[in-house]
């Protein structure tokens, strides 16, 4: 199969195919008498084998199609055990070595995530009570159901803003008011109202439901079907940017309640510029009171968020600033009397215990199924993510798929009970792992202490003032926003990403969040096809003394070679970059073979006019013999080019086209090509689209690009010649 540096001008290592009854065509090694073998024809015989064969692979099909439907009380089980990990690591839980560590995990993350989700349901546009909701079913299934020890599954910042703006445009397709403060429904009406009736707080939450059962809907039909493959478009610079873009749009969001005032929400694209429009337009109706509460809210958080980050390797649990502001901002609000006094406005009532399930709104599903999908792709590619980085870091493994039918269960049956969308989170992750966490069971802590929340204090965040929500959004953004500090390290590694970062981070705050993600996806694709059409070309030199060979341009001690040229195309080679491909060959070798062979057909057009005119018929056939044969013997600085193929992944059929094109182009002016490190499929490739036909010493592939060096150099200090050569 491949060409070796020591072959003699008597022998040729040609790429043939031998053929028997019972395999495939096969490349091997052979020499000129081997060669007659290729024109042996199929018998009847052959032909009835492979008749069997077919047969055979038929019924290979339909007893694993069998295999694949049947069900046995192993497969049920090993599904079940595979849907439901924790029937698997659960009896297997170390009890004293874990516990603690769960147990206090648990607890703080729980104790985070009670402010963290009344703050982020103003987010997602519903009353506070569904955050806790939400948080709490989600933390259950996904012990049932999740595979990773670490993460923390729940209430996301980005997913909460993409649902409330769905929540929003909805209220306003209904004639609900545009403003924040008017409810025609309070809170604890609707655990008293009508089925048939349903006011405004009612239908944002039976929007936001809707919206999470179509996603749950995506994300567990996205694992049956294996399309998980979809999160590789979605690169980390990507999702950076997007988080980072989206963050603009929740801060901007919450300064109204920062503030104390009421603008209406805008849906269009450009809906950032367009509020803060609003903002300054309102900002004379600024409530002092809520304005101070926030500068202070904002003083006593930021410096504990700093203080955490700093001193997280000797704090033993991350001080719990969100829970120590609710806790004194609602004492304050509630014996101040800044409701009645100062009109501050307020969480209000939170009512204990659970509403009775409802299905969600399939009416409005033709309306938000196109929503749910970005929300769906975007909650599953962050917690695949946060999963696999948290398993490799300490040393187990996840199952992707299982994850994602895992986070489409929390969104399914929580929507009935009147959840919104969750995911993975990352910054609750890493207090999460930062605390001692050890397994799954500590979401079961958290989810005890949201459910205490829930039965018994809830009703004690009434008088919580909404500015104070908004401050506990905007300080847990620090990290996305914070991004723009590691922009200058991201453009020295890597321009593409960072151009990628810089273009969705500003599509996602000033466009809007759907548009700026498909913005995204789409200026990412289109990087990845531009480098690829635009790759690398370089010219190889070899290390004096050894077998490696690098890029000339690269590095200084490298050899040219006298009388070859090395090539290297870093990139697949296909339609798209074929012509740049052949420019690139052109450019690196210095001499253009089509230009070559059209200047050698203008001189000798133009000898032989010039001899018609000077000399006699007799005489003009063997001096335009002489002229031909001086035109054909044209000297170059080189006598091989050897391409290497390491970094050419795969070719289709306009790239086995190109490369049959050059070898046949500079074989008219006497240069031959040999092809250098190709892989199987290139192979393949290469034999499919009829490269090896002419089974000639042109045609040979070489392991390395040092067998083809010497290969080369041997054959041309013998030879002299490879025409004149008797290898072909």
């Amino acid at each position: 199969m491949l060409g070796h540096p020591s072959a003699t001008p008597h022998t040729s290592y040609r790429m043939t195919s031998t053929e028997d009854d019972n395999a495939d065509n096969v490349f091997t090694l052979s020499t000129p008498a081997s060669s007659a073998m290729k024109n042996r024809k199929y018998s009847p015989i052959i032909l009835e084998e492979q008749e069997k064969k077919t047969l055979d692979v038929k019924k290979l099909a339909v007893k694993r199609l069998k295999k694949c439907c049947s069900c046995t009380p192993t497969k049920a089980k090993n599904f079940i055990v595979g849907f439901f990990p924790v029937i698997e690591w659960f009896p297997k839980y170390k009890w004293k070595e874990w516990i603690l560590g769960d147990i206090m995990s648990g607890l703080i993350v729980g104790i985070l995530l009670v402010p963290q989700s009344i703050a982020y349901s103003l987010l997602a546009g519903q009353e506070p009570v569904y955050g806790l909701y939400t948080s709490f079913f989600a933390c259950i299934i996904y012990f049932l159901m999740g595979t990773s020890k670490h993460i923390s599954v729940g209430i996301f910042g980005v997913l909460c803003l993409m649902i409330g703006q769905v929540v929003d445009r909805e209220l306003q397709f209904a004639g609900f008011d545009l403003y924040d403060d008017i409810n025609s429904t309070t809170q604890s009406e609707m655990f008293n109202q009508s089925a048939h009736v349903c006011g405004r707080t009612c239908y944002a939450i039976r929007v936001g439901s809707t919206l999470t059962f179509m996603a749950g809907v995506y994300q567990v039909a996205m694992g049956i079907f294996q399309v998980g493959f979809i999160s590789v478009y979605l690169s980390d610079s990507l999702l950076s940017g997007f988080a980072t873009g989206a963050s603009f749009t929740i801060l901007t969001s919450q300064v109204k309640y920062l503030l104390g005032i009421s603008i209406p929400r805008v849906q269009s694209p450009g809906s950032l510029v367009q509020t803060w429009v609003n903002i300054f337009k309102n900002i004379h109706t600024t409530n002092i009171c809520d304005l101070v509460t926030s500068v202070v809210c904002l003083l006593v958080l930021v410096p504990l968020k700093e203080i955490n980050e700093c001193y997280k390797s000797k704090l033993k649990a991350p001080i719990p600033g969100e829970l120590l502001v609710v806790v004194a901002a609602t004492l304050v609000s509630h014996y101040g009397h800044l409701n009645a006094n100062f009109n501050s406005t307020v969480a209000g009532n939170i009512p204990t215990g659970f509403m009775a399930p409802t299905t969600p709104d399939w009416s409005l599903i033709p309306r938000i199924a196109a929503d749910a999908l970005p929300i769906s792709i975007i909650g599953f590619a962050i917690t695949v993510s946060l999963s696999e980085m948290f398993a490799k870091k300490h040393g187990y493994t996840v199952r992707a798929n299982q994850e994602m039918f895992a986070i489409g269960t929390c969104n399914i049956i929580p929507a009935f009970f009147h959840c919104f969308t969750t995911s993975a989170a990352l910054a609750k992750t890493l207090v999460k792992e930062s605390t001692g966490c050890r397994s799954q069971f500590s979401s079961i802590v958290t989810a005890l202490v949201l459910l205490l929340v829930l039965l018994v204090i809830a009703p004690l965040f009434y008088s919580l003032q909404k500015c104070v929500l908004g401050v506990i959004t905007i300080v847990n953004l620090r990290g996305a926003l914070r991004k723009f500090l590691d922009l200058p390290r991201m453009w020295k590694v890597s321009k593409v990403d960072a151009l990628i970062w810089f273009v969705t981070m500003l599509s996602s705050a000033l466009i809007s969040t759907e548009l700026g993600l498909l913005i995204g996806v789409t200026f990412s694709v289109v990087c990845v096809i531009v480098r690829t059409q635009v790759p690398r070309a370089t010219t190889l030199g070899r290390l004096e003394g050894t077998e490696i060979y690098e890029d000339l341009g690269r590095y200084k001690n490298l050899q040219n070679l006298s009388g070859i040229k090395i090539f290297r195309f870093e990139a697949p080679l296909y339609y798209a970059n074929k012509e740049f491909f052949k420019r690139s060959l052109y450019k690196e070798t210095g001499v253009n073979p089509t230009l070559v062979i059209v200047a050698k057909r203008k001189a000798e057009r133009k000898m032989n006019q010039e001899m018609k005119q000077k000399v006699t018929v007799n005489s003009c056939t063997s001096m335009k013999t002489e002229v031909t044969v001086q035109l054909s013997k044209q000297e170059f600085e080189f006598h091989t080019i050897i391409i290497d193929f390491s970094v050419i992944q795969f070719l289709d059929t306009a790239g086995i086209a190109t490369v049959k094109e050059v070898f046949k182009d500079y074989k008219q002016i006497g240069i031959p090509i040999l092809l250098s490190n190709c892989n199987a499929s290139v192979i393949d490739s290469l034999r499919n689209g009829g490269y090896f036909e002419n089974g000639n010493i042109h045609t040979l592939v070489f392991y390395s690009v040092h067998d083809a060096v010497m290969f080369a150099s041997n054959i041309h200090q013998k030879n002299g010649d490879w025409e004149a050569s008797n290898l072909c």
